[in-house]
This record gives structure tokens, C-alpha cells and sequence, in this order.
């Protein structure tokens, strides 16, 4: 009563229906900014498939079953030229923090050492976390899947700001059990909220992490808070484990071979508006063998192997359903920002047939034919699949050309204009914590429990969903990313990128990628003033991040 006796005195309302016009207007007001309020905090659920490569979501025109994954890009909008890292523990380092992954301390993900500035192998104390903020903000956190930035208890998730958590310790396990891969006294560790505990019989991953999340969410019902949630999944990556209902089916589908995939998925990316119709494949990596030169018996194996990565694939959609079907239920589905992606390209690496536990697992698990697929099997898919996955860009995982590092996202936000559409802006893993800051109304600070934090290395992307801006990135921005010795310097449509040899200048090839997106054609010959420009970017980037020429058996 006593703000419209001061409204009164000072516009001396004339009538009553004057003064309802106005109490209208007023309750409007009020209306909008709860609204605003709720828009500034809400719900964040963040999604991370594990390994999935470029082409592989039904929304991105793959083959692949993910109808869920498919909605959620319906309702929001698809990030077509997303960097993230090429491997996976750099990737969720920057991408938990903002900043780049020597400074969050995971300078390699093989090559690790406590005492060394960037390369510690755990969350440094130079960065703060996306949960740590949010939980400081009145946000509940939570987290289940795979950690991988450090094993002791201080390193850990519920150490890091996760109030709520599920973990898988290490960077992969078998999806059935917790047999590992390193040997029977190793098995692979998971805790809750910090507490060691046992698998659960006939537990099958994907599915098990997402109970636990549904969990956490249900029992924050009654704090009447928002919540952070990160659902970082091991599905797809191997072992290629999952239930027959999900994989049989898709046998027919890749009797052709993985060259012929590749063909299609191109073709797919094309329709679906994701690239451009001029886009032409790279070569295969030389690794490679054409798919005719297999025997018959060798095609129908591998046939399989990309059935049950299909399948896994499809089983992840079927879980991130359970989660929208619970947030829906819970009346919380449109205040919801939902945010998919993948950690970095497809997988090639095939631990069964080479490498340090190959004797390990032929001696623990069966590839036969007949068994592929089983919980007592540990199948890849390798190399050749990798590459239809990776389409239509070069190689996979653990490069920094393309198909190592560009994958989907997929962003939903209540706020965002063109849902539905397809952004092509340049946007990288690191812009992702300072729109979540920007979404929530968070200010990120100068320091954090007495240490000097370094500022985030991105941007906020919510003024490119929300139709305020076309692009992210200048063209005179540069953004770098160092990974086991393979790095990239991208600079508007350039891009300078080497092979592993991130010593060796001689090494670094140039390419523009509005003309040769697949980077087939080395131009650094060309463009010997750009190519100069980039390399001193790249080499002071080096200084800067201390980057390490060290020698690393498991290359």
C-alpha cells in the first residue's frame, strides 16, 4: 500500500481505471523480472560422450539412432565448428576451467610429473572450477562418469566443487564391471562423494551413471535451488560393450565397409546443411587398409565392431532421454540449459591387438567373433571406423588436424533465438565455462581460497545463441591448443597444425580452412608471411605455457 501511496502523490491518478492501467503495467513489471531471474540462474546440465566422433548424431545426419540427442538440437541450436581437445583428460581440464589445459595442469594426458608447472596431471591451483563457482553461487553441483584430472582424494570431484558425485577414477574401464585394463590389481576405482565403493552387480555404465544423476536431482528437489550437473559418460568409448537390442540391428547397415560409410557421412553432412556441398574428403590415414583387401572373415568382425559402437551410441541417447523425461516431470525441463558434446574425435587405438596391456587383456577377456560385444570382451573399433566417424575431416583422436579435434555441439538454452539452426561461428571448449559464468549472472574472480587465478581464455558464446552477434572470434584472434606434441594455431580461416612433432618447425603445415576444410593441401609455400605470422604465435605460446619436449614411450 504503501508504494502506491507514493505512486499516487507523485502522477495524481485521475480515475480508477487509470490506476488499474497502471497496476497492470506494474505487475508485469514484476512478472518479467521474475522471469529474468529465473532465465539468469537456471538448471545447467552439461553432457560429454566420450570419444564420439563429427558425424555419428542422427541431427548431424548419421545413421545412428539418437532421437533424444536429435530434440534437444530441435530445441536449441547445433555448433557446427566446435574445437574441443584432442584427447580426453586435456579436453575436460579446459573445459571444467576455462582455461587453457597446461594451466589447469594437464599439459599431457601420458607424460606427467607433481613437480612440473603444467604438466602436474591434476587440477593446479592456478584455476578454479565450474562447479566450485556454481556451488559458491547458490547452485547445487553434482557429477557422475569419468574424472580423470588426478586420483588423489584432494583431486577428486567431490574435492573440486561437486557436492554430489559418482566417479570413475581413471580414462576407461569396461563398461559391465570394474575389471579394468592394467591388470587384476588394478581394478578400475569408483568413488561416491569421495567414499570408495564396489561395482554393482550386472550394472552396465551409462545406465548406472544416469540413476546416480537422477538421484542427486531428485533428492535437490526440496533445496529449491538450481543445479550444475555434469554427465560426463564413457559411452562410446571402448571397450565396445553393450546389450544385443541396441547393436544387431545395425550389422546390415555397415556390411559395405567403413570407405563407404565415410562416402556416406559426407554425403549425410551435406543434406543435413552441416558443411558445405564443396567439401571434399581427405585422404585415409596411410594406416589404413582398403576395405576389399580384407577377407570375408575380417569384414564381417570389423562389420561388427561399428554395429557396437552404433549400439552404444544408441543406448547414451536412450539414457539422456531418462534425464529430459525426469527434468520434464519435475516441471524444470524448459529452465533447463542443456549442453552436448563430445570430448574430442573418434578413437583409433586398439589395446587388444597392440600396445602396453595387449597381453593382459588376451589373456582376461574373448574377441571371438561370437563374443564380441559380451561383458568378457574388449573390442575397438580401430583406426578405419575412426575415420568414417571423423568425416569429413582428416584423421581422429589425439591429432589436432580436424577429425581430432572439431566435434558436436549442441546447445538448448531458454533464451536463444533460431532454434533449430546450424551456427558455423569458431567456437572452442574454453568459451564454454564463461557462458555458463554469463548464463548464471556469475562474476569469476581474481583469486580463489588465496590464490591467484588466471583469467578465462575464452568467451561467452551467449550473445552468438541468443542472435546478438554472428561471430565469437575475430579473424584477428588466434587460439592454440598444445596435446602430447601435436598443436595448432587457428587464426580466422588459417590454420597452422603439425603432425606430433611439435618441435620440429620444419614440421607445422599451413592451410586456410574456407577453402581446404579437410586439409588436404599443404600451402605454407604459398604463404610464407602468414606462415611466419602464425609461427611466432605459436612460439610464444610455447614460452608462455611452458611447453615440454619430452619423450613419451606411449606416443
Amino acid at each position: 500500500m504503501k508504494l502506491f501511496t507514493t505512486i499516487e502523490g507523485k502522477l495524481h491518478f485521475k480515475s480508477i481505471s487509470c490506476f488499474w492501467l497502471v497496476f497492470m503495467l506494474l505487475s508485469s513489471c514484476e512478472n518479467t523480472n521474475e522471469k529474468i531471474k529465473k532465465i539468469k540462474q537456471p538448471n545447467i546440465l552439461l553432457i560429454v560422450a566420450d570419444d564420439m566422433g563429427y558425424a555419428d548424431l542422427g541431427c548431424f545426419g548419421s545413421d545412428i539412432s539418437t532421437p533424444n540427442i536429435d530434440k534437444i538440437a530441435n530445441e536449441g541450436i547445433r555448433f557446427s565448428n566446435f574445437y574441443s581437445a584432442p584427447s580426453c583428460a586435456p579436453a575436460r581440464a579446459s573445459l571444467l576451467t576455462g582455461a587453457d589445459n597446461h594451466m589447469a595442469g594437464v599439459g599431457s594426458q601420458f607424460y606427467r610429473s607433481e613437480d612440473q608447472w603444467g604438466y602436474e596431471g591434476f587440477l593446479s591451483n592456478r584455476v578454479v572450477t565450474i562447479p566450485q563457482l556454481f556451488k559458491d553461487n547458490n547452485y547445487q553441483t553434482y557429477m557422475v562418469g569419468k574424472w580423470h584430472l588426478g586420483g588423489k582424494k584432494d583431486q577428486l570431484a567431490h574435492n573440486k566443487g561437486f557436492q554430489k558425485s559418482f566417479i570413475l577414477h581413471h580414462g576407461a574401464a569396461a563398461h559391465y564391471n570394474n575389471l579394468g585394463f592394467v591388470g587384476l590389481d588394478n581394478p578400475s576405482i569408483y568413488t561416491l562423494n569421495g567414499d570408495e565403493v564396489a561395482w554393482p552387480e550386472n550394472a552396465y555404465s551409462t545406465d548406472l551413471y544416469t540413476d546416480y544423476l537422477l538421484k542427486f536431482i531428485s533428492e535437490g528437489k526440496s533445496a529449491k535451488k538450481p543445479f550444475f550437473a555434469l554427465a560426463a559418460y564413457t559411452s562410446p568409448h571402448w571397450p565396445l560393450q553393450v546389450d544385443s537390442s541396441y547393436w544387431k540391428k545395425y550389422e546390415i547397415k555397415y556390411e559395405a565397409g567403413y570407405e563407404a560409410l565415410r562416402l556416406k557421412r559426407l554425403k549425410d553432412l551435406k543434406r543435413k546443411g552441416i558443411i558445405s556441398n564443396d567439401h571434399q574428403l581427405p585422404p585415409l590415414h596411410p594406416s589404413i587398409s582398403p576395405w576389399d583387401s580384407l577377407s570375408a572373415k575380417e569384414q564381417k568382425i570389423e562389420t561388427r565392431k561399428m554395429a557396437l559402437y552404433a549400439g552404444m551410441l544408441e543406448n547414451l541417447d536412450y539414457n539422456i532421454g531418462r534425464l529430459i523425461s525426469q527434468l520434464k516431470k519435475n516441471g524444470i525441463y524448459d529452465n533447463t540449459v542443456l549442453i552436448f558434446m563430445s570430448d574430442n574425435g573418434a578413437a583409433y587405438r586398439d589395446f587388444y591387438e597392440a600396445g602396453p596391456y595387449k597381453e593382459f587383456l588376451q589373456q582376461n577377456y574373448d574377441n571371438s567373433y561370437e563374443n564380441m560385444g559380451n561383458p568378457s570382451s574388449f573390442v575397438s573399433y580401430g583406426p578405419a571406423w575412426a575415420e568414417a566417424g571423423s568425416a569429413p575431416f582428416r584423421y581422429y583422436k589425439q591429432y589436432t588436424f580436424e577429425g581430432g579435434i572439431r566435434v558436436p555441439m549442441v546447445i538448448k538454452l531458454p533464451t536463444a533465438k533460431n532454434t533449430g539452426s546450424i551456427n558455423n561461428a569458431h567456437t572452442t571448449l574454453t568459451d564454454i565455462a564463461p557462458t555458463l559464468y554469463d548464463i548464471a549472472n556469475i562474476e569469476f574472480p581474481e583469486t580463489y581460497n588465496g590464490n591467484p587465478i588466471f583469467p578465462l581464455k575464452g568467451k561467452s558464446i551467449r550473445p552468438l545463441i541468443n542472435g546478438d552477434t554472428d561471430i565469437v572470434h575475430s579473424k584477428d584472434e588466434a587460439w592454440t591448443m598444445e596435446h602430447h606434441h601435436h598443436a595448432l594455431v587457428r587464426k580466422g580461416s588459417w590454420k597452422l597444425v603439425n603432425p606430433g612433432m611439435g618441435w620440429d618447425e620444419s614440421k607445422f603445415e599451413l592451410y586456410n580452412l574456407d577453402t581446404d576444410p579437410s586439409e588436404s593441401n599443404d600451402i605454407k609455400g604459398n604463404h610464407p608471411k602468414k606462415y611466419k605470422e602464425l609461427l611466432t604465435v605459436w612460439k610464444n605460446y610455447k614460452e608462455t605455457y611452458r611447453i615440454q619436449n619430452y619423450n613419451e614411450k606411449n606416443d
